[in-house]
């Protein structure tokens, strides 16, 4: 019944729980910053200058998660070959070759989502994307880049791709294109003899807001989630 001159207000509270399934990166301290690890499905950008760590960061995701999760992962080298890979993680305690032969590690340029589908890959990496955005127009290496990152969310496989910068610790992608289309951007720096790293966005997660230091030791990154760095410190 409704009476003239009277407000109703009826208020019905919704508690909404939503659970976040996360992929474990097996990085020393990494999934300290990120709440327990990578949203699985997302894209993460990694970013840096040169001899920052990049590839190592990346192929460690890839290999630990072979290792620790036996989640069958691809790495997609644009600049480089399986043997040169293999060749510069040797200075880490990784069975590399091993895995391979295993084809727990697989590494293919064409053909990539198919390849993912067809080995049930959970774990991706793209080592570069500057170096894929030179073989496309500039115009449409976004929507390409989208689409087939998007096609990946379908798959349920957590990528990291790469991209080279100058190291410039307002700069997160070579193109201004990458990470605006990743789901989440991870900063390297490299100013000697200190290393850094900077989670700079993760959709669908809370993560650190603040700078941290991390090594290049004998098992690969170690990132001290506990010690801070200054942003002074970047140039």
């Amino acid at each position: 019944m409704f009476f003239p001159g009277k407000l109703f207000l009826i208020t019905i509270n919704y508690i909404i729980l939503v659970y976040m399934e996360r992929v474990k990166t097996g990085i020393t301290g990494l999934d300290q910053l990120l709440q327990g690890g990578l949203p699985k499905g997302s894209s993460v950008l990694v970013s840096g200058g040169n001899g920052t760590g990049k590839t190592i960061l990346s192929m460690q995701y890839i290999y630990e998660g072979a290792r620790q999760f036996k989640e069958p992962g691809i790495f997609v080298s644009v600049e480089s070959n399986a043997k040169s890979i293999a060749w510069d993680m040797q200075s880490f305690s990784w069975e590399i070759h091993s895995m391979q032969e295993n084809d727990k590690i697989s590494r293919e340029l064409e053909m990539i989502a198919e390849k993912v589908r067809e080995m049930n890959a959970k774990r991706l990496v793209i080592d570069s994307t500057t170096a894929l955005a030179v073989w496309m127009e500039k115009v449409e290496f976004r929507p390409k880049l989208f689409d087939f990152l998007d096609q990946l969310k379908d798959l349920n496989c957590t990528t990291l791709f790469t991209s080279e910068t100058r190291g410039d610790k307002t700069q997160f992608s070579a193109y201004g294109v990458e990470e605006f289309v990743a789901d989440g951007v991870i900063a390297l720096y490299f100013v000697p003899p200190n290393r850094s790293i900077f989670v700079r966005k993760m959709r669908g997660t809370g993560h650190s807001a603040t700078l941290h230091p991390f090594e290049i030791t004998d098992s690969g990154i170690l990132i001290k989630p506990k010690e801070q760095v200054m942003w002074e410190a970047i140039k």
